[in-house]
């Protein structure tokens, strides 16, 4: 199953991306776990999770008891020995929420400390990404954090495709050609870039004459259905049906269904 990453400069609307994805993903039968690796946590709202099923999902570093059963160290304990290698693999179906054929896992931040610090919280996060990424048999979607940190670490080494989402904009392009870099010196295997906020062909063309060659896997449009939706807590999936229409269009076009596609304009 395909193991896909999500990123982009912030607020370029990657996790609008990831979650609409899911949905398609879903409906065409896969389960599928998505990954909320934001240090601001918006892909459940996105999804449509209801306030009931949300009160029940808690970002896996705070989660310190489980922490100190699997490493041996309790958050924050300053030179305290742990395990580098903890179990996780029964974490993903044990401290998921599903709704409408989607799992969703906040992975949360470490607080106050360094993006590579050793501590019992990011090995955790780290062996939990691993398992998700290596050995999960689900179709796997990382909304990642904004910009390249998480590549900078190595964390998407293991994936099989990432979605660049971009905007017109030059800081947002700036920040997608630093990520097509470092996407490649992991040597990920599929690269995709996705436009997003589009108003135009004048906002198309910018993008186009900016990705160095990379073509499109396709555009979303700038869509208030997305600022309605938000207000309403609803699902983008079932509440922008044009934006729904377009990420299973670019599904299509890279290969994650196989299904004959109808063209988007």
């Amino acid at each position: 199953m395909p193991k896909i990453a999500v990123a982009g400069k912030g607020g370029v609307g990657k996790t609008t991306f990831s979650g609409v994805l899911a949905r398609v993903l879903a409906a065409a039968g896969e389960k599928v776990y998505a990954i909320d690796a934001d240090p601001n946590p918006t892909l459940g709202q996105v999804l449509g999770f209801p306030e009931e099923l949300m009160a029940q999902v808690v970002p896996i570093v705070q989660m310190a008891d489980l922490i100190e059963e699997r490493t041996g160290a309790r958050p924050g304990e300053s030179g305290a020995y742990f395990r580098l290698n903890p179990r996780v693999d029964d974490i993903p179906e044990r401290f998921s929420v599903a709704y409408q054929g989607v799992h969703l896992l906040e992975m949360g931040t470490v607080k106050g400390a360094g993006a590579g610090c050793v501590c019992p919280e990011n090995t955790i996060l780290r062996a939990l990404v691993t398992h998700l990424l290596l050995r999960e048999r689900e179709t796997v979607i990382m909304d990642m954090v904004a910009g390249v940190e998480h590549l900078g670490r190595g964390t998407a080494a293991a994936v099989d495709a990432m979605y660049v989402v971009v905007e017109p904009g030059q800081r947002s392009l700036g920040v997608a050609a630093d990520i097509v870099r470092l996407a490649d010196e992991l040597g990920i295997p599929a690269l995709w870039m996705v436009a997003n906020k589009v108003r135009g062909e004048q906002d198309l063309d910018f993008i186009r004459g900016h990705l160095g060659g990379r073509k499109l896997a396709g555009w979303l449009p700038r869509d208030d259905h997305v600022v309605e939706a938000d207000m309403q807590g609803r699902a983008l999936y079932d509440a922008a049906p044009e934006l729904a229409r377009r990420v299973e269009a670019i599904a299509r076009e890279t290969g994650l269904i196989h299904e004959p596609s109808v063209p988007v304009p």
